[in-house]
């Protein structure tokens, strides 16, 4: 297999705060990876870092085969496909649904002077019916209710055909309906073979969906557990990565967690 996200040794500090501290990582192609932890654990940094948004203090990070800081990142991060609520003011409230999406193309935000042809729109226009948004491509991503722009936002990470698709938060949010939509949908990208490798990061078990296949446990910037779900998602690990007991269950394809009785 290929390796598409190294970090070695990483580390983040900002003033006297240890964001990250030693972090090891190794994200094979075709893997699905589900980063879990409190606030403050420094799940949003590590998406920061592999997108190439943030540079370590410390240690080594290597993207898609290119090492970061060796790399120009304009050519590096249309191959990374990327999603955040951090981002989303970043779009102008104004602009058209269909532009949101067609402008993950070139990884900025808002039309500027970008060339787009039929095969980018085409492709758009597929990306929306694919996140159920076929209704409103014509509509300004202003006026989205917050599930729509949460879709919105991944089918504009898809636009560029990325090699690695790294979600923040995707569920937050959302109300139940909301978010059990939001899950089966990415389920579907999941299974898809052709699909990215992709790290999504949540604070729930609950938001994992099917087919995904690795997990990373964070607390305080540091490393609890790594590895296949199975093996990471233990009451042991997941009640030391949130500071309370926790009983897990996973049944029919879902993981469930809640508070360990007695």
């Amino acid at each position: 297999m290929t390796s598409v996200l190294t970090m070695l040794s990483v580390s983040v500090r900002r003033g006297a705060a240890l964001l990250l501290d030693a972090i090891d990582l190794d994200v094979q192609e075709g893997e699905r990876w589900v980063v879990l932890g409190p606030n403050g654990a420094g799940k949003t940094t590590l998406l920061l870092i592999a997108s190439g948004r943030m540079f370590p203090t410390m240690g080594e990070v290597e993207v898609l085969g290119e090492l970061m800081g060796a790399v120009d990142l304009n050519e590096l991060k249309p191959r990374i496909g990327w999603a955040s609520s951090a981002m989303a003011t970043d779009i102008p409230r104004s602009e058209s649904v269909l532009d949101v999406v067609m402008t993950g193309a070139y990884a900025v935000t808002g039309r500027w002077r970008e060339e787009y042809d039929d095969i980018d729109r085409d492709r758009a226009v597929a990306l929306i019916r694919d996140w159920g948004l076929e209704s409103l491509s014509a509509r300004t991503y202003g006026t989205l209710s917050e599930g729509e722009r949460k879709r919105a936002l991944i089918a504009r990470s898809l636009m560029s055909d990325p090699e690695l698709l790294l979600l923040d938060e995707p569920g937050a949010g959302l109300d139940l309906g909301g978010r059990e939509d939001l899950v089966e949908r990415m389920h579907r990208l999941a299974v898809d073979e052709a699909a990215p490798t992709q790290v999504v990061v949540t604070h729930h078990v609950e938001e994992i969906p099917e087919g995904f296949t690795h997990a990373l446990l964070l607390r305080g910037g540091r490393v609890v557990a790594a590895g296949p779900l199975a093996e990471v998602l233990t009451d042991t690990a997941l009640s030391e990565t949130f500071g309370l007991p926790l009983t897990v269950v996973h049944e029919a394809g879902r993981w469930h967690a809640r508070r360990s009785q007695g």
